[in-house]
């Protein structure tokens, strides 16, 4: 079986409006790892339940974080992928992990605001039975 990630390009340009992603195929594998992660986030709920199954506002809330996060992981691919929590350069340092706007939940990273936005959908809580 394939996976079906959670948007598709068409979702991405027309109704997300995103201009960061301009190549469809980029877009999509993109897309596609941004709908494992937030699996992962969600403790694979959506998987357990079926996307088609959710509330209206829990499907576009998905949707809306997959387009987000699909663009933050393409624009600091190498941040991400990087094996290195921190290094400094003639005086100057810089770290990489938790901050003020990102959060690392089950090794990945996120953009606090989207993960705050995707916790809306009452899907990220540890403790919730699937």
């Amino acid at each position: 079986m394939t996976y079906k990630p959670y948007t598709d390009y068409a979702f991405y340009i027309n109704e997300y409006g995103g201009t960061v992603l301009t190549d469809e195929n980029v877009a999509n594998k993109f897309l596609k790892q941004a709908s494992r992660h937030i699996d992962s986030l969600t403790h694979n709920r959506i998987v357990g339940r079926g996307f088609d199954n959710l509330t209206e506002f829990q499907r576009g809330i998905i949707q809306e974080v997959c387009c987000s996060m699909a663009e933050f992981e393409y624009e600091n691919e190498d941040m991400i992928n990087s094996v290195l929590t921190s290094y400094g350069i003639n005086g100057v340092s810089m770290t990489f992990g938790e901050g003020w706007n990102l959060v690392c939940q089950s090794g990945i990273a996120i953009k606090r605001d989207t993960y705050e936005l995707l916790s809306q959908t009452g899907l990220c809580c540890r403790s919730m039975g699937v």
